[in-house]
């Protein structure tokens, strides 16, 4: 999960902006970057729970 959160910060914005903000909150690359991998896990976990299909959420624009 370490690595997939490393490669989906350049593929998915939204994954991008949650790494960003706990970086600019004080976490290292690594605490941050775990802090994504957990995330992810908790949505994959949801998805198998609900039996739902993952929906990638939209940048709002301005």
């Amino acid at each position: 999960m370490f690595l997939s959160a490393f490669a989906c910060m350049n593929a998915d914005p939204a994954s991008r902006t949650y790494y960003d903000k706990h970086r600019a909150g004080g976490k290292t690359h690594t605490q941050a970057l775990l802090r994504l991998a957990r995330q992810r896990i908790s949505v994959l976990y949801a998805m198998l729970r609900d039996g739902t299909l993952y929906q990638p959420t939209r940048p709002h624009t301005a």
